[in-house]
């Protein structure tokens, strides 16, 4: 089963979730974890192994200037502006090109090959003999990460449970991260700001088609708000972690407080049966 965390914003605790979730179903299940925050991952934090990273790559075009004769075909192809054609020279935008390889197929004189560009890594980790953590990595100043996230999910199918931390917000890199999940899980906390930022996430996610329901991290016990926005809208809170000390203070010295207060490895192990119900997962 796939499982995607996510969150509206950033420091709602929705890695926190993940990392603890992972790690309590790792004891039932052959698991793995994957940081889909490709820009700034930090599953790394709470876990640590030996590291095997392989780099990912994306098609680029390189025009022959010999073979080339300016006929604008590529250009008029390219819907996202990355070819243009400047006192007879044919300029690419990497920046603007989605790699779709169009105008190399559009060309009439071949003039246009492909070339390989590292955009990023992936590196995976065995924590334990139940539990893999897969990071994805951009290269600073690359424009966009779903092609990683694409990469970061290639071995998921050989894993009974599959628990994606999606990167914050409700931008493209979260829609690529929940597409093909079973469930999503949105982590909020009971502030204005968010609720604000879930509201943004659930009405994004709905696009996809995915199930969702709520986790509310950090609570006070006064959720009203929260609770009212979910029961307009069906959704389910399956848990709330409180706003407490202890916890704080294993999450601040980067530890799992699912592992060391085993109550709490009970309660997201329960989660994860919950969120298989409400998906129609047979146990």
């Amino acid at each position: 089963m796939k499982i995607a965390v996510a969150s509206g914003k950033g420091g709602t605790g929705k890695t926190t979730v993940a990392a603890n979730l992972a790690l309590a179903v790792s004891e039932k299940f052959n698991t793995i974890l994957i940081d889909c925050d490709v820009e700034e991952p930090n599953l790394h934090i709470f876990f640590s192994g030996k590291e095997n990273s392989k780099d990912v790559f994306l098609k680029k075009p390189v025009v022959d200037d010999e073979k080339c004769i300016l006929c604008g075909k590529c250009a008029e192809f390219c819907r996202f502006g990355a070819i243009n054609i400047i006192k007879e020279k044919v300029l690419i935008s990497n920046d603007l090109c989605h790699s779709c390889g169009g105008c190399k197929l559009v060309c009439p004189e071949d003039a246009i090959s492909e070339e390989d560009i590292v955009i990023g890594n992936i590196i995976s980790m065995n924590i334990s003999e139940n539990l893999v953590l897969t990071q994805g990595r951009l290269i600073p100043g690359q424009p966009t990460g779903n092609e990683i996230i694409k990469a970061s999910k290639e071995d998921s199918y050989k894993y009974d449970a599959v628990i994606f931390d999606s990167p914050p917000g409700s931008a493209c890199p979260f829609i690529e991260t929940i597409s093909d999940s079973d469930f999503c899980l949105l982590v909020t906390e009971s502030t204005p700001f968010g609720l604000h930022d879930l509201k943004a996430a659930y009405e994004t996610g709905k696009t996809a088609k995915v199930p969702m329901a709520v986790v509310i991290n950090r609570s006070y016990g006064n959720d009203t708000e929260t609770e009212k926005f979910c029961l307009e809208n069906g959704l389910e809170i399956l848990m709330k972690i409180p706003n407490d000390l202890k916890i704080a203070v294993i999450q601040n010295r980067g530890g799992l407080f699912s592992k060391e207060i085993p109550e709490w490895s009970e309660k997201f192990l329960s989660l994860y049966e919950k969120i298989q119900e409400s998906a129609g997962e047979v146990l």
